[in-house]
């Protein structure tokens, strides 16, 4: 019975060293070592065009970011706490606005409702309205 014991947990220790020699950050973080400037590079333009092909705008920066932050918050300021994940948000949503979703206000009253914010049809409605006067014009 002890040894059935001793070899469960020397398997335990074991799986648990293995899963954490697999991740990629942790050996280069430990090894000294960083990605290339290239790689790096490229994953963003990979993720841009992919964004791009959704339908997606491109991440606003300067002014155009405080404009749409400031459309979401007008809705609940609770919204904005994460303002990555604001944004994020109203990107994804200009996506469902330009593709022609079936239900534009509820898609962004479900997609914006989070870290303990629920939000209704009616404040969807509002946030559309603010994404189409900074982030996603109507073509």
């Amino acid at each position: 019975m002890r040894i059935r014991a001793t070899t469960a947990a020397i398997a335990a220790i074991l799986a648990v060293t293995v899963v954490g020699c697999s991740s990629d950050k942790d050996s280069d973080s430990r090894a000294g070592t960083s990605k290339s400037a290239t790689s790096e590079a490229s994953n963003t333009a990979d993720n841009s065009d992919a964004a791009k092909n959704a339908g997606m705008p491109p991440e606003p920066t300067g002014a155009k970011r405080d404009a749409v932050l400031a459309a979401v918050m007008d809705v609940n300021s609770n919204l904005t706490h994460d303002e990555d994940k604001a944004i994020n948000a109203a990107r994804n949503q200009c996506a469902a606005l330009d593709g022609d979703a079936t239900n534009p206000d509820h898609s962004a009253a479900q997609r914006f409702s989070y870290d303990g914010v629920t939000l209704t049809d009616d404040d969807g409605r509002h946030i559309n309205i603010g994404l189409r006067r900074t982030l996603c014009p109507e073509s």
